[in-house]
């Protein structure tokens, strides 16, 4: 089982999102049962509150089912328990590599690394454009899952 565990600032757009969207894309190749994806904060100010209406708005129009939700914050013992920690935007990567203490297995990536970009992945609380930031999630996902289902088969 590949645990992956997505990070933003409040855990209510981006990470949501990403938890919602690489959940359907598993699901769609039916291959959820080897995936656990979870979603957290690196700050407490939206702890225990649900998706942001913009994120639920933005998935409901393209058609992709919202996984219930509440926010939770990342801890130290996350690290131990997911495959894979994987943040937004370099503010993010900072924040979890503080609350982990250190990343020695590599497990800290920011999304778009995987589709071969560093660029981040624009707060659409600050922005407004959860349509641009759903582009740039779902070209992040569908890039880590191709580069996860290839790994898999290198095994």
């Amino acid at each position: 089982m590949i645990k992956i565990l997505f990070v933003c600032h409040g855990n209510i757009c981006r990470s949501t999102m990403a938890e919602s969207v690489m959940t359907y894309l598993v699901r769609q190749r039916h291959i959820e049962d080897r995936f656990q994806i979870a979603s957290a904060a690196t700050s407490r100010e939206e702890i225990g509150n649900g998706p942001h209406y913009g994120t639920v708005g933005q998935l409901r129009a393209v058609g992709i089912p919202v996984i219930p939700h509440r926010a939770v914050q990342m801890t130290k013992q996350d690290y131990d328990k997911y495959d894979y920690l994987i943040g937004m935007d370099d503010a993010n990567i900072r924040n979890m590599t503080r609350i982990v203490g250190s990343d020695p297995e590599h497990k800290i990536h920011k999304l778009l690394e995987y589709a071969g970009s560093s660029r981040a992945i624009a707060d659409p609380w600050y922005t407004g454009e959860f349509d641009v930031t759903y582009d740039d999630v779902l070209e992040g996902c569908e890039a880590f899952l191709s580069f996860l289902i290839e790994s898999q088969q290198e095994k």
